[in-house]
């Protein structure tokens, strides 16, 4: 009889002991879990927010790389439309000079376009009429350029660019919304965790919940900010 009082006040303080464990870590762990819950809660709200900015300045440079190659078209539009001004003249003033006017043809001469000139006047210095090595027209000649060419390759380059900055917006965008799910995804395990009475999947519940809480705030950090 006193053998087996003894054993049970040996049996009750270790079994008390392990109580208080329990009750401390069920205390821990749902402290860490409300933690969490409340980082989640904010980096999940800045993550939309960010996708959301995102997806606007997505949305303005892709209508800005619109309007640039619409503003590229009409510049190539009107250069095709001076270099025809151009032949024309040319055209008319090769007339005159196998006519051997020369007051038709200085007439032409004289409203030919300032870009046309320089070209004009460096093909004739390389005495086409008698060099058959000579350019076979003014437009053959490195002096021969359009402004509003340049402008619309410039303007073509500059919508380019933009688009693929738009494009860029884009995937920032779908990666903060990314982000988004995988904080969704702390959410339920945070969520699911203090279900398991099983210490042991409690604490890999936990701790899978710690690993993806982790690589989403990291997200947030390294990802740029609208």
């Amino acid at each position: 009889m006193p053998e087996s009082s003894a054993v049970e006040h040996s049996d009750r303080p270790e079994s008390d002991r392990a109580g208080t464990r329990r009750e401390l870590i069920d205390r821990w762990t749902e402290i860490l879990l409300a933690v969490m819950l409340g980082a989640v809660a904010l980096a999940t709200a800045w993550s939309g927010y960010q996708s959301a900015r995102w997806g606007g300045v997505q949305s303005v440079l892709f209508s800005k790389a619109g309007a640039l190659r619409t503003e590229s078209t009409r510049a190539s539009t009107q250069a095709g439309q001076l270099v025809m001004v151009d032949i024309g003249l040319y055209s008319n003033w090769i007339n005159a000079y196998a006519e051997d006017s020369e007051d038709l043809a200085a007439f032409y001469v004289q409203r030919f376009r300032d870009e046309f000139r320089p070209a004009f006047d460096a093909w004739l210095e390389t005495d086409p009429a008698n060099n058959p090595n000579a350019p076979s027209s003014p437009f053959d000649m490195p002096e021969y350029t359009l402004s509003t060419l340049k402008e619309s390759e410039q303007l073509e380059r500059e919508a380019e660019a933009t688009f693929e900055e738009g494009l860029d917006a884009n995937q920032q965008s779908d990666d903060y919304v990314l982000n988004a799910v995988i904080l969704a995804s702390v959410l339920f395990l945070a969520g699911i965790a203090s279900r398991f009475d099983w210490l042991p999947v409690r604490i890999a519940v936990v701790v899978a919940a710690l690993v993806l809480l982790a690589i989403g705030l990291y997200n947030i950090i390294v990802y740029p900010v609208s």
